[in-house]
């Protein structure tokens, strides 16, 4: 992690807050940018409970402001009653924040090294904040990479700021399982990817997130690539609801992903998810 880490004080109470501002990312997919109330500070990685009132509360990553103390970001997508209804928010609007919750990229103790920043999907999101660190270390931004794959190049999400990262110094590589009218790039799953990697497994970590599948095939091959487990980070999605270790939905074997991550290294997890149901 990076950065001091600072609950607010009753990490049960949501506190009120104000959309500030509302990007559209994809057709389903939005940026909600919050004020980030006295006393809040999270580190890459970490997650939120956001309340909407009427609706319901639903655990979502914090997508940028982690160098920034005056606000906090979320990327939602619309997948169901809560995320739809805090899709459809608007500046103004009124929703419920609780946290900061769980554990960062480790970004401290994998100072020095290589990173290759793997993302699916929506599962960008909880890495950009890892990004804008990076870019703000240029050194360390030249020494990662940042491979990330979507179902078509509409579902992309930070397409403008991808650019941006790219011209200051990321290598920046994006994949789409359809291709679309207009697109040159890749076509195939991320892990298509990796084949023109070249980094050295001695001295290269790994921070992964987006569906379960494609991290499991993710990490599988680069292992096969020589970099050990013990350097490889996942974030885990279950159903929190809590934020605290309390409520037990959230469970994957003797874990709380809400507690004990949603930031898990590798060989700590990989024996969890090899069993079904957890």
């Amino acid at each position: 992690m990076t950065g001091a880490v600072a609950r607010l004080p009753d990490p049960m109470r949501p506190l009120p807050v104000r959309v500030r501002r509302v990007v559209r990312e994809t057709p389903d997919a939005v940026t909600l940018r919050l004020p980030a109330p006295r006393g809040f500070r999270f580190a890459p990685g970490q997650f939120d409970m956001l309340w909407l009132p009427g609706a319901g509360e639903v655990a979502i990553s914090a997508s940028g402001g982690a160098g920034r103390a005056e606000v906090v970001d979320h990327t939602v997508r619309a997948v169901g009653e809560v995320t739809r209804g805090i899709a459809a928010l608007r500046p103004g609007d009124l929703l419920g924040l609780r946290g900061p919750f769980g554990t960062g990229w480790p970004l401290e103790a994998t100072r020095g090294l290589a990173l290759l920043v793997v993302a699916g999907g929506v599962g960008l999101a909880p890495l950009r904040p890892v990004v804008q660190h990076l870019l703000s270390r240029p050194a360390a931004a030249r020494r990662a990479a940042l491979l990330y794959g979507a179902r078509t190049p509409g579902d992309l999400l930070y397409r403008r700021e991808i650019r941006a990262w790219e011209r200051s110094g990321l290598a920046v590589r994006t994949t789409v399982d359809r291709r679309q009218p207009g697109w040159s790039g890749s076509v195939g799953l991320v892990t298509g990817l990796f084949q023109d990697l070249r980094f050295d497994p001695g001295h290269t970590a790994a921070f992964l997130c987006g569906p379960e599948a494609m991290m499991r095939f993710g990490v599988r091959d680069l292992l096969r690539l020589g970099l050990p487990a013990e350097r490889i980070w996942v974030s885990l999605e279950r159903s929190m609801k809590c934020g605290v270790g309390r409520c037990g939905h959230c469970q994957c074997g003797p874990l709380l992903v809400c507690r004990d991550g949603p930031v898990l290294r590798w060989d700590r997890v990989a024996p969890l998810l090899e069993v079904k149901g957890t």
